[in-house]
């Protein structure tokens, strides 16, 4: 029963936070469009190969990450940083996005699997995300990490972003044929400002986190 809890425990909340994956889920959707399920395939693979490995550290080491409060604070900014960089590049790019050349260009020669490795790699939001679930988890005992039990909690968690990835580009891809404005106002509009809003929600919390008690004071 434990292993069963383990998997499904893992599979909702990765179900629900591959939605913060959202440079990821665009950056599928337009492999998927333009090279094929087949891609899009081992580039889901190359994404969960990384979480696999973030997943297993944070859930050893979750305790002593949020003790180490220099590398927290280090993330917390990086992860600001990445949001503003993220949706510069879209706006950037959205011309060519239009004229159907897109952000794969400059991954052309890469596999889709170590294009999905590549950017996950560079994802700072996930170890906050990660190293936050899984103390909530093992605290309230809605896991089990003893033994064998830690893998399938990460075997769920992989089934679940596997999943809420491929859920979040069919959406994607069906809004895409169904409305001409996809690509004239989500792409270079609304996605960038998707990506500015999570980056000023990410500076209010560092702000809260390491400066508003001491302007307090």
């Amino acid at each position: 029963m434990k292993a069963l809890k383990n998997i499904f425990v893992g599979f909702l909340v990765s179900f629900i936070g591959s939605i913060p994956l959202g440079y990821l889920n665009v950056v599928g959707f337009e492999i998927y469009s333009k090279l094929g399920m087949n891609s899009l395939f081992f580039f889901l693979l190359g994404v969960i190969f990384v979480e696999m490995v973030v997943i297993y550290l944070t859930l050893i080491f979750a305790k002593q990450l949020v003790n180490n409060k220099k590398l927290i604070k280090i993330i917390d900014f990086c992860a600001v940083l990445f949001l503003l960089i993220l949706g510069y590049s879209f706006y950037a790019n959205s011309s060519q996005i239009m004229e159907e050349q897109g952000i794969l260009e400059s991954y052309a020669m890469c596999s889709p699997f170590l294009i999905g490795v590549l950017l996950n790699c560079i994802n700072f939001l996930q170890v906050p995300f990660w190293t936050g679930w899984n103390l909530y988890l093992i605290n309230g005992d809605y896991i089990s990490i003893v033994n064998k039990l830690k893998l399938y909690y990460i075997a769920g968690t992989l089934v679940g972003t596997f999943f809420g990835m491929l859920s979040l580009v069919l959406i994607l891809n069906t809004l895409s044929k169904n409305t001409t404005s996809f690509y004239q106002y989500v792409m270079p509009v609304v996605i960038p400002s998707f990506f500015v809003v999570l980056a000023l929600v990410q500076m209010g919390k560092v702000y809260k986190k390491y400066y508003r008690n001491k302007t307090l004071l």
